[in-house]
């Protein structure tokens, strides 16, 4: 999980909500549409650097749905509060979404604050450890380990899906590492920890970091 730095919501979306009457209200299920919802969606994609909130595979607005961190079910006045919207991998339109579930949509109306991680918190990654194979696992930090393996549970971080897809990355990273010394892949993964040119992060950057960090 990398940490996610919010921005300032799009001026549109201020406008649009900002236009509450006596007669209309801003509502989530009734009225957020285009275009203020599409304006939302490529904000927190930009955001993020293109990757999912919480497991940090490649997404577009097609392969992505905007999250309610803190479910909209539970916590109705802040449907529209743009520091409590994400973008998380399975696409808005997949009902079902495609098999299997994981991030946003197994995470569903589960929220705790005591037993989930954020990528809101800055030292969201702290929590979770990655070896080569692929997998996530919680840190062996006593104060921490029972938070990231509830995470990890509710969201489905740990499926094979996933484990394939961070192992595939991960060995591509370390082919880049051939011949390199310390101090160069010590800068090799200070570089996947910030966006390209493009804005992009690299897919599963988090768990190349935490690698090329902890095993060099």
């Amino acid at each position: 999980m990398k940490h996610i730095k919010k921005s300032q919501e799009p001026e549109k979306f201020t406008n649009w909500k900002a236009l509450e009457n006596d007669d209309w209200k801003p509502s989530w299920d009734d009225n957020f549409q285009t275009p203020e919802k599409p304006v939302v969606h490529d904000a927190l994609l930009k955001e993020q650097g293109y990757i999912c909130c919480y497991c940090g595979m490649r997404i577009t607005r097609k392969t992505s749905h905007i999250e309610h961190l803190k479910p909209r079910s539970t916590y109705l006045n802040l449907a529209l509060e743009y520091t409590n919207l994400l973008a998380s991998c399975q696409g808005e339109r997949e009902e079902p979404p495609t098999v299997p579930v994981h991030c946003g949509h197994k995470k569903k109306y589960w929220y705790d604050e005591n037993l989930m991680v954020s990528p809101l918190e800055i030292n969201c990654a702290d929590f979770f450890k990655y070896p080569a194979s692929g997998e996530i696992q919680p840190t062996d930090n006593p104060g921490k380990k029972a938070v990231a393996e509830t995470t990890i549970e509710k969201l489905a971080l740990d499926i094979d899906k996933l484990q394939k897809m961070r192992r595939v990355a991960i060995d591509a990273a370390l082919l880049a590492t051939e011949g390199l010394t310390e101090v160069e892949i010590k800068l090799l993964a200070e570089g996947y920890e910030k966006p390209d040119v493009d804005g992009q992060h690299t897919p599963f950057c988090a768990a190349i970091s935490y690698l090329l960090k902890n095993y060099f």
